[in-house]
């Protein structure tokens, strides 16, 4: 049984990639016994999605790509936290928050070095060593 897939064909008319359900030869999406479980599924997830994207707005929070975005983030956690009653557990994620801070900075300054050194350097290279062959320096 291991390797079964759906015998349904999405929208475009290709093979459904799923694994079929143990019971049936569909997989969940296109069984005929789970369409309601299915459709609630599919409305939750979309109702998630709606409530991801009006949460991101809100925080202006864009994701955690770069270190002005983990920052922001940060931000947000700091502020909220603050906002609570004072505890140990405020000041435990006060002192938490504080701690990643300093390794985001640290972060944020070694890639600003990094970039700055290859500004300086990269130039030199020829155009070989710059895809990582040779690193020969011009002089």
């Amino acid at each position: 049984m291991a390797g079964r897939t759906c015998k349904a064909r999405n929208e475009n008319g290709d093979p459904c990639r799923q694994a079929a359900l143990r019971e049936g030869d569909f997989c969940f999406w296109h069984s005929p016994d789970h369409t309601e479980e299915a459709a609630e599924a599919r409305r939750l997830g979309g109702l998630r999605r709606r409530r991801e994207k009006a949460v991101a707005g809100a925080y202006e929070f864009e994701g955690f790509g770069s270190v002005e975005q983990v920052r922001r983030l940060l931000e947000i956690a700091a502020l909220d936290t603050l906002g609570l009653e004072n505890s140990i557990a405020r000041s435990r994620t006060l002192a938490y928050l504080a701690q990643v801070s300093l390794k985001l900075l640290e972060v944020g300054e070694l890639e600003e070095r990094v970039r700055a050194l290859e500004s300086l350097l990269l130039p030199r290279l020829p155009a070989a060593d710059r895809r990582g062959r040779g690193w020969r320096w011009r002089r």
